[in-house]
């Protein structure tokens, strides 16, 4: 059985590459990249490294061909990456890939009015339209982006948010991977959504007590509205104001419910716990304190 990755040289991209490099044998793993030289280490250890893009389709066929079972990684920008998930899709039918397992977000209903929300309900919606198998793997809000300008709230003592008291189920990349894997090397999970979280759903209020805990230094939740949490990214943060606008649209689907459930999906795929989010951060936390301590 041959099994494929996109984006291979990305962070979930290599971790899963690693994961699955312990469940069979390397000739049997082939990695789609933009960026061959980027994981040539792993061609090293004698996984197949195949060059293709999204954004040029007819080099997607080729690196799909003799894949059985291929992990679709969904592309990085809001607004613009259905068309190349598509493309994806295209030429994974054209290849004849049999499974197509798709990394998306929970509950990408039309009602949720975070903006990834119908990048990954469209992409859904086209593989349950291609006639291939598929396999929906809706990972939580990723654990690490918690790290994301972490030192620089530590050095205020606030972190601003516009999701009010919503929880949001966070997950480490490495248990994404773990399960990716195990969805790809293992029978039975065609035609199946699986919510990939940690056990952990935190508040703004839980995620400040933790970087006040782990730093030493107080910091508490600053409650805005949607507005003036735009206006502050661009003001203070230099964030273009339409990335702005589009990433406090994750504040308002925490405050409305749409990021908050966890799922024991983690412990189930791979046999054993998911990682926390406080062991996230903590084997991170002197990243608390880099801009803290260059403030002073």
């Amino acid at each position: 059985m041959t099994i494929a990755i996109t984006g291979a040289s990305g962070q979930l991209g290599r971790l899963t590459a690693e994961a699955l490099l312990e469940k069979v044998a390397p000739s049997e793993v082939v990695l789609v990249t933009r960026s061959p030289d980027a994981i040539a280490d792993l061609a090293e250890r004698g996984a197949v490294v195949r060059a293709g893009d999204f954004e040029d389709p007819a080099s997607l066929a080729p690196a799909f061909e003799g894949v059985e079972r291929l992990l679709l990684i969904s592309a990085s920008f809001f607004r613009v990456r259905v068309p190349q998930h598509r493309a994806a899709i295209d030429a994974a039918s054209a290849a004849g890939v049999r499974l197509v397992a798709y990394t998306g977000i929970g509950n990408p209903s039309h009602s949720n009015p975070g903006v990834a929300a119908q990048d990954h309900r469209e992409t859904e919606e086209a593989l349950l339209a291609s006639g291939l198998d598929w396999t929906y793997l809706r990972n939580g809000i990723y654990a690490e982006s918690l790290l994301n300008g972490a030192a620089a709230v530590v050095a205020s003592g606030q972190l601003l948010t516009n999701a009010g008291q919503g929880r949001t189920a966070y997950v480490a990349r490495a248990d994404c991977a773990a399960a990716a894997a195990a969805v790809l090397t293992g029978q039975g999970h065609e035609r199946k959504a699986y919510d990939i979280t940690s056990a952990d759903a935190l508040s703004p209020a839980d995620v400040a007590a933790l970087f006040s805990e782990l730093s030493g230094r107080p910091v508490e939740p600053a409650y805005v509205d949607d507005d003036a949490w735009v206006a502050t990214m661009v003001e203070h943060a230099g964030m273009p104001e339409p990335l702005a606008r589009d990433i406090a649209t994750f504040g308002i689907a925490a405050r409305h419910g749409y990021l908050g459930a966890v799922s024991t999906t983690v412990q189930e795929l791979t046999g054993r716990a998911p990682v926390s989010v406080r062991a996230v951060v903590e084997a991170r936390r002197g990243e608390l304190v880099g801009a803290g301590a260059a403030s002073g």
